[in-house]
């Protein structure tokens, strides 16, 4: 059984027991349990697609860490005007989630 569900404006594919990456979510403490609307259920051919939500659908996700991403580095050129050194990084924040139960 997985389900698709909604954090925010993102989609994510899950089932119990999945560890997620989400954009962070400030007001969620570490530990705490949070619950997300499902957009589609589906278990083997018993597919229930919402319109836009499953009525009654909900999952419950756990807040396991708030981390941050890889570094991505953005670093300017341009010939003979001295700009080599220009060099900026950036690092996306996560949050870490487990999929507790889904309820449909």
């Amino acid at each position: 059984m997985y389900a698709v569900i909604q954090d925010r404006n993102r989609q994510y594919r899950a089932t119990k027991g999945d560890k997620l990456t989400l954009d962070r979510s400030e007001e969620s403490a570490v530990g705490a349990t949070l619950e997300l609307p499902v957009l589609l259920l589906a278990d083997g051919a018993n597919v229930k697609v919402g319109t836009p939500l499953v009525a009654g659908a909900k999952a419950t996700v756990k807040v396991l860490q708030h981390t941050l991403g890889d570094k991505v580095t953005i670093g300017k050129y341009k010939r003979r005007k001295h700009m080599t050194n220009r060099n900026k990084g950036f690092r996306h924040s996560h949050t870490v989630v487990e999929v507790l139960s889904i309820d449909g």
